[in-house]
């Protein structure tokens, strides 16, 4: 199942003459690009853009692996933090992302856009999605049906062990909570937290939430438990001196709930 499963996604990528893949570092776009690359060989090229949005180790990821599989890889600046309406993070901030990403893409290659989305994306609220329809982007895993557990068994497949197991990472500015403005300084100051956690909860869920309560650090159940002790004591002395730092106040750890800093208009409600 899995072996045809990457021949469809194969052949789907190796239809275009020549093909881009948009590469944020996880395992959608990671996975993608390593059968666009077996398809299209030289015909192939990844797009990877920086900002203070995307962690830096992702960056490394997505660099390591264009070493080691020979890829073309283009470092861009998608200039989303030149947009006002970005900064100003309103509930519909990722279509203004993927709007910049997909223009500066656009400014470099004439090169059809593939893009790591897969069928689950389908069932969320993703507004960066009527941005790639606007620049024609495909998204390969849609068209073969993949979700993401399909994605991940297709990343064992391919021997990717750096990437099958990762987490869902969304960018660092969706820890802000909606209509909280975006700036450089917080989304560095999220992801040294959530790093210095993951350290201690390596198979754990962490996510450093800004909400106008303070600063929110939301953890998996299990990770939750293993916070009593003097371990925990630590950790919790540590978060509230860098939320101190940042001039924010702690509003302690909680359990992880999915897109707890996205408020759908009008409802007051997360989603």
């Amino acid at each position: 199942m899995t072996e045809t499963l990457a021949r469809a996604l194969e052949s789907i990528c190796g239809q275009q003459e020549r093909a881009a893949v948009a590469v944020s570092g996880g395992v959608d776009s990671m996975t993608l690009a390593v059968l666009a690359a077996r398809a299209l060989g030289e015909r192939f090229t990844a797009f990877h853009a920086v900002s203070p949005a995307v962690p830096p180790e992702a960056t490394r990821r997505v660099q390591a692996y264009a070493a080691r599989y020979g890829w073309r890889l283009e470092i861009i600046n998608a200039r989303e933090f030149d947009d006002p309406q970005y900064l100003a993070n309103p509930f519909n901030r990722c279509y203004f992302c993927k709007k910049n990403l997909y223009a500066r893409i656009a400014e470099a290659t004439d090169e059809q856009v593939f893009s790591g989305a897969n069928t689950d994306d389908l069932g969320d609220f993703r507004p960066g999605l009527t941005a790639a329809l606007e620049r024609a982007v495909r998204h390969p895993y849609v068209e073969a049906g993949a979700g993401k557990t399909q994605v991940r068994a297709l990343a064992k497949w391919l021997g990717l062990a750096e990437v099958q197991d990762l987490p869902a990472m969304p960018c660092l500015s969706s820890r802000v909570e909606s209509g909280i403005a975006i700036n450089a300084a917080d989304l560095a100051f999220v992801n040294k937290v959530e790093l210095k956690l993951r350290a201690h909860f390596p198979q754990g869920t962490v996510r450093c939430r800004i909400v106008r309560s303070g600063v929110r650090v939301e953890l998996d159940a299990d990770s939750l438990d293993d916070l009593s002790g003097k371990q925990g004591d630590y950790m919790r002395r540590w978060v509230i001196e860098e939320c101190g730092a940042q001039a924010r106040s702690f509003s302690g750890f909680v359990p992880y709930k999915r897109g707890s800093a996205f408020k759908v208009p009008g409802s007051g409600l997360a989603t």
